[in-house]
């Protein structure tokens, strides 16, 4: 998917392009910098503003980022083991751990 959010520190639209499975309604992303310890830019920014914009093969609509629970974690998690069955070897390379995203609809304002 393409993601497009508002950098914390410019006040800028900024875009990156995710990896991403869906979980009803949702778009499951992980917020991960390859396998870098650090924190992606992105994922920074969504925490400073959650809004954001997403352009798919079937469309686009705006979403809400949120962390997911730990009970969701733990689920989503174990679906994107499905996608990367190496996900947990690599994942011991991120110290911090690895956030579970997921960007819900973005209710229409009346």
């Amino acid at each position: 998917m393409h993601l497009a959010a508002i950098g914390r520190q410019s006040g800028q639209k900024r875009a990156v392009m995710l990896a991403y499975v869906e979980d009803g309604p949702n778009l499951v992303t992980l917020a991960m910098n390859g396998w870098d310890p650090a924190e992606p830019a992105w994922w920074l920014n969504l925490q400073a503003n959650p809004e954001a914009h997403v352009e798919l093969v079937d469309g686009e609509r705006d979403v809400i980022a949120r962390v997911a629970t730990d009970e969701e974690q733990q689920r989503l998690w174990q679906r994107w083991t499905e996608v990367n069955r190496k996900l947990d070897e690599f994942a011991v390379r991120r110290t911090n751990g690895t956030a579970v995203v997921i960007l819900e609809p973005a209710q229409a304002t009346a």
